[in-house]
């Protein structure tokens, strides 16, 4: 059964309080999360329908582009409601190649922070997450030194609050003992629930759960597990995986990004859908 109004109700980023069904702004760049969208015109629509939707947190980086996203961003909806919440991410940069090399060195961080105010052009931030790991996955790496960078450019009252991204369990305790974050993001799906654990140790503790990757990596056999749930509810696979992490865990919140006003209304309307216990018991033996 489908919801008519926007999917999973709020929650708190500190004092912050978010939609949990949000937007994630990377595909509104070009191809390979490069260059300029094909269309600006309807990039700047998507945005803006994003806000009419009352969906009010919007996940981007000045890596996008880069900076394309932040400046879309800005030009469709500065000066900004104010119950809009801009995420943004630092701790990687582009090369020519496309490429996503690491970029956690002190000074690199006070830049990025520095370039998103200007991009976005606010004077504080809403919340920053620290990216770490590669393009492979969270990798064993102390994060202290550029976590104490982004706590120093918070006292500075340049940032809100602090997350992290593409991390392990040990990561996030660490920054724990740094200083509070409000939210952890990482890969998670119905085929991928490494971080089953950490979800519900989360959830207790009040900090947000982001997955990227909402329908990436399945087998065919987990598509195919997907695929007869979202054909007896006469819905899309995708629908049908948002709603599940919807109903997953009330502290998780969706950033699905699409450069499709079309599209975007349909992930709105398919993550209302009302999963039952059987659905329920059917796609959790997915990830098993």
């Amino acid at each position: 059964m489908l919801s008519d109004t926007l999917p999973g109700d709020t929650w708190p980023l500190g004092e912050l309080t978010v939609s949990r069904f949000g937007y994630g702004a990377m595909q509104l760049a070009g191809p390979g999360v490069m260059g300029p969208p094909p269309d600006r015109d309807g990039a700047l629509a998507v945005l803006r329908a994003v806000v009419d939707l009352g969906i009010t947190h919007i996940d981007t980086s000045n890596a996008y582009g880069p900076h394309v996203t932040n400046q879309l961003i800005r030009e469709a909806l500065h000066p900004y409601p104010d119950a809009l919440h801009i995420v943004t991410k630092v701790g990687a940069t582009r090369d020519q190649q496309g490429g996503w090399p690491p970029a956690r060195r002190p000074d690199d961080l006070r830049r990025a922070v520095h370039d998103n105010l200007e991009s976005l052009g606010v004077e504080r931030l809403d919340l920053v997450n620290l990216r770490v790991g590669d393009a492979q996955g969270p990798q064993p790496e102390a994060l202290a030194e550029p976590f104490e960078t982004l706590v120093e450019l918070q006292q500075q009252g340049l940032i809100r609050h602090l997350g992290v991204s593409n991390v392990t369990v040990e990561q996030v305790a660490e920054a724990q003992a740094i200083a509070p974050i409000v939210c952890v993001q990482n890969m998670y799906n119905l085929a991928h629930r490494h971080d089953d654990a950490l979800i519900d140790r989360l959830a207790e503790q009040g900090v947000a759960y982001v997955p990227f990757f909402p329908l990436g990596g399945f087998t065919p056999l987990q598509s195919s597990a997907l695929s007869a749930v979202a054909e007896r509810l006469d819905a899309t696979p995708m629908s049908v995986a948002l709603a599940w992490l919807l109903q997953r865990s009330p502290n998780i919140l969706l950033i699905p990004g699409t450069s499709s006003l079309a599209h975007l209304r349909e992930n709105v309307t398919g993550a209302g859908l009302s999963l039952s216990d059987e659905d329920l018991g059917q796609l959790g033996r997915i990830g098993r």
